[in-house]
């Protein structure tokens, strides 16, 4: 193969990974809005919604597309905080983004801040478990006790700024963090639920 050609077919591929980072769709969706305007959450009690919640997201490259990932990071943060949904965290696939991203307040901390995490990854679970009422953005009128979270979690993750952290977080936080990133994985609290009730 001639080298140009060669080339030429390297940056294709190239620009064709970058390209896939995100889909036009949701590009469209997280485009589609001031920075501050919150974006529609997904429900299970929708059709098209569930399918999309029901998939596993893929991880992504921080240092490509970084304008449209500050955007998306800004409106989950408005959508989480707004009046019209009010939780302590979100996860990307909850406004139709199969990214690793999640926003969860951090109530350990002073002024209990929200505060972005991108790719995150529970790398240990604690033995012990911390029974917790739960409710989720996506699921309506619904809230239980889950009996099967862990008490501490051990975390890695990259922060908005690129910077890779490890970090081991307890109680109520370690809660959301699981309930948040078992949405990248297309797990719902209430399939915790259903667990419990057959391990009976």
């Amino acid at each position: 193969m001639k080298p140009f050609y060669l080339f030429l077919l390297v940056s294709v591929l190239l620009q064709s990974c970058v390209s896939s980072n995100f889909s036009k769709t949701e590009i469209n969706r997280i485009s589609n809005g001031m920075a501050t305007k919150p974006m529609r959450v997904f429900l299970i009690t929708k059709k098209s919604d569930s399918l999309l919640l029901r998939k596993k997201s893929t991880p992504f490259n921080l240092k490509r597309n970084s304008d449209l990932i500050q955007k998306l990071a800004k409106r989950m943060l408005a959508t989480v905080q707004d009046s019209a949904s009010l939780g302590v965290g979100i996860a990307a696939p909850q406004v139709g983004i199969l990214k690793q991203m999640v926003v969860v307040q951090r109530l350990d901390k002073d002024n209990e801040p929200f505060e972005v995490y991108i790719n995150p990854v529970i790398k240990k679970y604690s033995d012990k478990k911390r029974p917790c009422p739960e409710g989720c953005l996506s699921i309506p009128n619904k809230r239980a006790v889950t009996l099967d979270r862990a008490y501490t979690i051990w975390l890695e993750y990259e922060t908005l700024d690129g910077l890779h952290k490890k970090e081991q977080v307890n109680d109520f936080v370690s809660v959301i963090f699981q309930h948040e990133i078992d949405h990248l994985h297309g797990i719902l609290f209430i399939d915790h639920l259903l667990q419990e009730m057959q391990g009976k």
